[in-house]
Parts: C-alpha cells; sequence; structure tokens
C-alpha cells in the first residue's frame, strides 16, 4: 500500500477538529495527506511516514480530548527521530481562556520528547486568552496551528491557508 507524502492524524467528539484536517488536507493537496481519525487508526500507522499532522482540541479544563487520552501511552513508544511534525489545536479563549490549547501543548511536549522535527509553529497574535500551555517559553508563538472554531470560526480558513503554506516550505514541498 502507497502512502501519501503526509500522516494527519486527528481527535474530535464535535467535528470541528475533522472539519480543520479536511480544510488542512485540501489546502495541501489531497493527494499528498492521508487523513486518519485516531479512534479509528492505530497511532503506530504514523510511523510510515515522514511528514506527520497531528490534530487535538482542548477540552474543558485543559483537559485531553477523549480518543487522545485512550491513546496517549501508545504515543510513548512511537520513535519519531526523523520525523517532522507539526500540530495544530481548538480551544475556546472565552469559555475557558485560562486553558486555552492546553491539550496542543500535553502532545508539543510528549512528540517533541520522542524525538520529532518540530514545525508548524505560529505567531501568538490575535487571540485574547489568560494562559495557555501551548506557548513557546518565550511566549512568542502557539506550538502549532492555533485555531478557535467557537469564537473565531470566521478567521479559521486564512489561518490554516497561512499556516499551510508555511508548512510547505518546512516539509519541502513545492508551493501548490
Amino acid at each position: 500500500m502507497s502512502h501519501a507524502p503526509i500522516a494527519l492524524f486527528y481527535g474530535s467528539s464535535t467535528c470541528y477538529t475533522e472539519m480543520a484536517a479536511e480544510k488542512i488536507s485540501q489546502q495541501l493537496g489531497e493527494d499528498l495527506v492521508d487523513i486518519y481519525n485516531v479512534a479509528d487508526e492505530p497511532i503506530f500507522t504514523a510511523l510510515h511516514y515522514q511528514h506527520i499532522i497531528l490534530g487535538i482540541p482542548t477540552w474543558d479544563y485543559g483537559e485531553l480530548q477523549e480518543d487522545w487520552e485512550e491513546i496517549w501511552d501508545d504515543l510513548d513508544t512511537l520513535d519519531l527521530r526523523g520525523k517532522t511534525v507539526a500540530l495544530y489545536g481548538l480551544g475556546d479563549q472565552v469559555g475557558y481562556p485560562e486553558w486555552f490549547l492546553d491539550a496542543m501543548g500535553y502532545l508539543h511536549a510528549k512528540v517533541q520528547k520522542l524525538g520529532a522535527n518540530m514545525v508548524g509553529y505560529c505567531p501568538n497574535k490575535g487571540f485574547e486568552y489568560e494562559d495557555s500551555k501551548a506557548l513557546t517559553p518565550d511566549e512568542s508563538q502557539f506550538v502549532g496551528l492555533p485555531l478557535d472554531d467557537e469564537n473565531q470560526f470566521e478567521e479559521t480558513d486564512q489561518r490554516i491557508q497561512e499556516w499551510c503554506q508555511r508548512l510547505q516550505q518546512d516539509y519541502g514541498f513545492p508551493a501548490q
């Protein structure tokens, strides 16, 4: 079985993270991205790919989405050395301002420890929240693409487009 060059794994309870996965795939080129729901596909499948995108929403008070929680310990067994990984996260900066995108921060810390080359960071601009575990140590960037479809749905497409253009460079693909 041949694979596209990029694997995109997401967990989604309300479809927003899944919809973002589809938009990212369309933006990068659907022939370049294989999309997997972590609830249906073993995370070990990611090891067949050089380039990986992981999508995770933050639930309630900085908690993992349930499908990611189910496979959280499985992630520790992955050897991601030599893999290039980008993250995107969904959060609610108004309803949960103290935990905005925390799950993306947890996932970043875990994946980085597994040896992945992390790409796809985004400037910390355009959001109003109190705290986030998804920031770089100097707090100037998010460790992945930040999305808030609850409060800023109208900005999601533009954010995805700009992020995907940077990812194409990070992954070494020609622009679409």
